[in-house]
C-alpha cells in the first residue's frame, strides 16, 4: 500500500511537471507585424494592421498553441499616400469591407498543431473577422523568440463581398480577388 501511494504521488508530481513545462509567452505587439496584400484585376494594394495583444504557448521549444487579437482600426495601406491613402483606408474600414466601427478587433485562436519538420508546424485555427468565425490552416515556422507565417484568407467567408466576381456580374476590371494575403512575423 505504501508503494502504491509513492507511485501515485510520483505520477502526480510528474504530471504536474509536464503542465508546468508549457509556458505562455506574450508577443511584443510593437515588434510583431502583419502585412497584407489585396489584389484586383488591375493591380494590388498592400498595407499593415497591428496586433492589440497575443501570446504563443510553447512546451519546451515546441509550439503547442496561441491566441492573437488584431486592432482592425489600425488597418492602413502602405502603397498609397495622401488623399488616395485616406480614401482607401476609409473604404477598407467601412461596412463594405471590415466594418471597424462595429468590429474593431479580429481574433485568431490556434486549435490544433501538427509538426511538419524541425521548426515548422501546421496550425489549424479559428479566425474571427466581423464576428464570423471560420477555420484556417497554415504553416508556421518557430525559431528562438520569432515565429513567421504567410497564408491567404477568403474574405467572402466573412461577409466581405464588395467587388467579388463570385457574387457580382459585370465588374470587369473592377473585380477584386476573394482572397487576401497575410504575412505575419511574431516576436515574443
Amino acid at each position: 500500500m505504501k508503494n502504491l501511494k509513492t507511485i501515485a504521488i510520483a505520477l502526480f508530481v510528474a504530471a504536474a511537471g509536464i503542465s508546468v513545462n508549457a509556458q505562455t509567452k506574450k508577443i511584443d505587439v510593437k515588434a510583431s507585424t502583419i502585412k497584407w496584400v489585396g489584389k484586383k484585376v488591375t493591380g494590388e494594394h498592400s498595407g499593415t494592421v497591428n496586433f492589440k495583444d497575443g501570446a504563443v504557448v510553447l512546451k519546451g521549444n515546441k509550439l503547442v498553441g496561441g491566441s492573437f487579437t488584431v486592432d482592425m482600426t489600425s488597418l492602413t495601406s502602405t502603397d498609397l499616400t495622401g488623399e488616395y491613402q485616406g480614401k482607401l483606408n476609409g473604404h477598407l474600414k467601412a461596412d463594405d469591407f471590415f466594418g471597424t466601427d462595429k468590429y474593431p478587433t479580429s481574433k485568431l485562436v490556434i486549435k490544433k498543431i501538427g509538426s511538419k519538420s524541425a521548426d515548422v508546424y501546421t496550425a489549424t485555427a479559428d479566425l474571427t473577422i466581423k464576428g464570423i468565425t471560420k477555420p484556417v490552416t497554415f504553416d508556421i515556422t518557430v525559431k528562438g523568440n520569432t515565429a513567421t507565417t504567410a497564408f491567404k484568407v477568403d474574405r467572402t467567408k466573412y461577409d466581405i463581398k464588395y467587388g467579388s466576381g463570385s457574387f457580382f456580374e459585370g465588374l470587369g476590371d473592377k473585380t477584386i480577388n476573394d482572397e487576401f494575403e497575410l504575412a505575419v512575423s511574431l516576436k515574443f
